[in-house]
């Protein structure tokens, strides 16, 4: 069955008579190319509305678990201050417009109209907002997130707010979680009769400089940058208050260390390092 994200009615067929739905999809666009509204904000709150539209037709659907992500609460000017950060926080869209910050800005909007539309039509909407998913592949090849993790490797960082590579790393402070702790949780939100909201899932919070130090100490062979960007808005100091999900069931947390070692061991069997 074949669906498009920006074709109204296209999940109409693949909904009907299911009881849940998982919406994971959303384009994050990393390297930023000229028209982030055609190929970033639009498939990401075009795409959020459709099935959320879709789901209004479904008569048997008795839940809609979406994937959002820590990037529509972290961006604001006020993120140390009020840390740790809950899910009753919000990125600032102003913020994300002042630093070109594309994929939060989309992130947030398409997140806010979710809930704006599940509370009109009645819909069992819960929402599960990961940090930056690390793990093994689980694709032929990795996604654009994981792409800028293969570039620190190699030393060749990918700027996100342009095209092209440059040689520094990005001035970026954020949480890292597993992927197997993000699948978990989603699961658990979608069975737990009790859920509803928000569900921060995030690790520590770790500067990228943090990081290649720690990779460049465990994978000393490796060509890691040394220079970090001037790149302002994203390296503000902040913490994720993840008892929420912890308490609704999720299990320990996988270690930063054990993240990075499954991704980066995933790049090497895979031939990509």
């Amino acid at each position: 069955m074949k669906a498009d994200l920006l074709v109204e009615g296209s999940f109409d067929n693949a909904i009907q008579g299911v009881d849940g739905v998982f919406h994971t999809a959303s384009p994050v666009s990393v390297p930023y190319d000229d028209n982030v509204e055609k190929t970033l904000i639009d498939p990401s709150v075009k795409g959020t509305l459709n099935v959320l539209n879709s789901c209004k037709k479904a008569t048997k659907l008795k839940r809609l678990v979406l994937t959002s992500s820590c990037s529509s609460i972290r961006y604001r000017d006020d993120a140390q201050q009020v840390s740790p950060l809950n899910e009753s926080h919000w990125s600032d869209l102003q913020y994300c417009q002042r630093y070109n910050l594309w994929y939060p800005y989309a992130k947030t909007i398409a997140e806010k109209e979710a809930w704006r539309v599940a509370k009109e039509c009645g819909i069992d909407l819960v929402v599960v907002n990961p940090s930056f998913v690390l793990g093994p592949l689980l694709a032929p090849q990795p996604t654009s997130t994981l792409l800028i993790i293969l570039a620190i490797v190699k030393g060749c960082i990918y700027c996100p707010y342009k095209a092209g590579v440059l040689g520094e790393y990005p001035n970026k402070r954020l949480g890292f979680v597993h992927i197997e702790d993000v699948v978990t949780a989603h699961i658990l939100v979608m069975e737990e009769q009790k859920a509803s909201g928000r569900y921060i899932c995030s690790n520590s919070v770790q500067h990228m400089s943090q990081i290649i130090d720690m990779l460049r100490t465990k994978y000393p062979s490796y060509p890691f940058e040394n220079k970090c960007s001037s790149q302002e808005g994203e390296d503000m100091p902040h913490s994720m208050d993840t008892s929420k999900i912890t308490e609704l069931g999720l299990p320990p947390l996988k270690t930063l260390t054990q993240m990075f070692d499954d991704c980066i061991k995933s790049f090497q069997k895979k031939g990509f390092l």
